[in-house]
């Protein structure tokens, strides 16, 4: 039975809203393997289609799990003026702030400590499904602490009555423009202080997000509201999305923005895999390179997936 067209239509400016869009991510992770050095690199690239592939999951969790949204994003006017005035520490922002604010206005920057410090402990006990499953995780969360509007209150311009514009940024731009990006960005590199290291690629993120809203209210104002939308077929279905010259003015107005924030994200997750690494004292990977199914994890991957496919998000969208 087909859907009513309505009903696409209202789905269409919101459907891509997760972090950077199952494209970016995908690409993220995959390419963060390239920054790994020896010792590393050979274990990361036979497995780069899982680390690709599963990119994703931790936004599919959020069709599953009621703790899993706030992971994802953290709104730093909610909490205070300045970043640098929320406290660094968990329990010193649960001391500040109560686990129901934090649970509502997100928890992103604790949310990479935590998962940096389970992957330290699979690379410790050479567990290597976990070493993946965590290394997947924590490339999403570090590359969302890279999408400006996920650092913000006003995620989806729904208070500056510009809806649609989060999915616009990390999913419409990326999908169409990235091919023309460089995504040479070196190697990784060793980070000394995981949640410090965190907070500063926060802070910088924050300062984006004037210029993220600013420029499409002003590109608005001036586009010929005709030309700003069209309709394109994405799985069978007929979508309203931001046309291409929109598109195209947007992303040339903010001067590369998208680019620099995905090569970011790119060396940021291979730096913080290798710290991983590093800080677990360096385990030999080379026996851990073909990975036997796990029975358990298989099954909740496809209930994961089933519930991706047919529910809805437990929580606010990204």
């Amino acid at each position: 039975m087909k859907r009513p067209f309505i009903f696409v239509f209202f789905l269409s400016l919101t459907l891509l809203t997760c972090s950077w869009g199952f494209f970016a991510h995908m690409r993220i992770n995959r390419l963060a393997v390239f920054t790994l050095p020896a010792g590393m690199n050979r274990f990361y690239k036979s497995n780069i289609q899982y680390l690709s592939t599963h990119a994703v999951d931790a936004d599919k969790r959020r069709y599953a799990d009621t703790a899993e949204a706030p992971r994802h994003y953290l709104d730093i006017e909610v909490y205070e003026a300045q970043t640098d005035s929320i406290p660094r520490k968990w329990n010193d922002a649960v001391k500040k702030y109560g686990l129901q604010k934090l649970a509502k206005n997100g928890t992103l920057p604790w949310q990479i400590q935590r998962t940096y410090y389970q992957l330290v402990k699979a690379f410790k006990d050479r567990d290597s499904i976990k070493i993946l499953f965590h290394s997947a995780y924590l490339g999403h969360y570090i590359s969302d602490a890279h999408v400006p509007l996920h650092t913000t209150e006003n995620h989806n311009g729904q208070l500056t009555n510009q809806h649609g514009i989060h999915a616009f940024w990390e999913s419409r731009l990326p999908e169409l423009f990235s091919e023309r990006y460089s995504f040479l960005v070196g190697s990784a590199l060793y980070i000394d202080d995981p949640l410090k290291e965190t907070w500063k690629i926060i802070t910088h993120t924050h300062q984006l997000v004037d210029s993220v809203l600013w420029i499409e209210e002003r590109l608005n104002q001036t586009f010929p509201a005709y030309r700003k939308y069209s309709y394109s077929k994405r799985n069978k279905q007929v979508m309203k999305q931001y046309a291409l010259e929109y598109a195209q003015a947007y992303h040339t107005q903010m001067n590369h923005m998208v680019a620099r924030q995905m090569r970011a994200s790119i060396l940021a997750t291979g730096s913080f895999w290798y710290s991983a690494w590093i800080d677990a004292g360096q385990p030999k990977l080379e026996k851990m390179i073909k990975i036997p199914p796990d029975p358990a994890a298989e099954k909740e991957i496809k209930e994961l997936n089933i519930k991706f496919s047919s529910g809805k998000i437990m929580g606010r969208e990204n």
